[in-house]
């Protein structure tokens, strides 16, 4: 798998991005809860995740507090850390755009749909969606329409070498989402770990919505 990871990008907050560092850290409470259970955090994932074959089992309600919680488990420290770094370095200049209780429901919303995107493709799934991915990806997206000439500092890796250089996020988000569409049409023939749908869905979600949040004023 193609792993292409931003550095930093060139675009500084214009206030602290008090709503993009409290998820971050509520992330992280969780994922150390979810370190300190041992065998048993697979029954926490089973009891939070979002499951396809078993969400219409619930009520509206139950159906939307699973699709919260589950945006705060992680499978893995590589699962935790990936979307946490993507968090850190593209949320803070969408919520700087959006403003912070703005910012909180497009990240929320972009990623129910991507949830939602997924248990629709795969309904009949007995395995547990998890991890912020979906709402991320969200966040990506916003990013691609309200940054485009913003240039984030990559790491790539090239054969046996690594590269650090300056790309622009119109090109390296691009590259990210077509990395998904490519991932996802090889899990439809190999089986399927990641949820890349629901990434492409958020991804969209994202780009889609964001001027719609923009605009609103509360």
């Amino acid at each position: 798998m193609i792993a292409i990871i931003p550095l930093k990008d060139n675009i500084p907050s214009r206030r602290f991005p008090i709503v993009t560092v409290t998820i971050i850290l509520l992330n992280a409470l969780v994922f150390f809860y979810e370190q300190s259970l041992g065998p048993y955090v697979d029954q926490l994932i089973m009891t939070f995740g979002v499951t396809p074959a078993h969400i219409f089992e619930y009520s509206l309600t139950g159906q939307l507090i699973l699709l919260t919680t589950a945006m705060f488990l992680h499978g893995g420290w590589m699962h935790f850390l990936g979307n946490m770094l993507y968090l850190w370095i593209f949320g803070d200049n969408v919520e700087d755009r959006l403003g912070r209780l703005r910012f909180l429901l497009f990240y929320l919303i972009t990623g129910y749909i991507a949830t939602i995107a997924h248990v629709f493709h795969d309904p009949t799934s007995t395995s547990p969606l998890i991890g912020a991915s979906g709402a991320i990806a969200g966040v990506l997206g916003g990013y691609f329409i309200l940054y485009p000439h913003a240039r984030v500092l990559t790491l790539v890796p090239i054969f046996i070498f690594i590269s650090i250089i300056h790309i622009p996020a119109l090109v390296f988000l691009g590259l990210w989402f077509l990395l998904q569409v490519y991932y996802q049409t090889m899990s439809l023939e190999g089986g399927q770990t990641v949820a890349f749908l629901a990434h492409i869905a958020g991804f969209a979600a994202g780009a889609i919505l964001v001027k719609v949040f923009q605009k609103y004023r509360y």
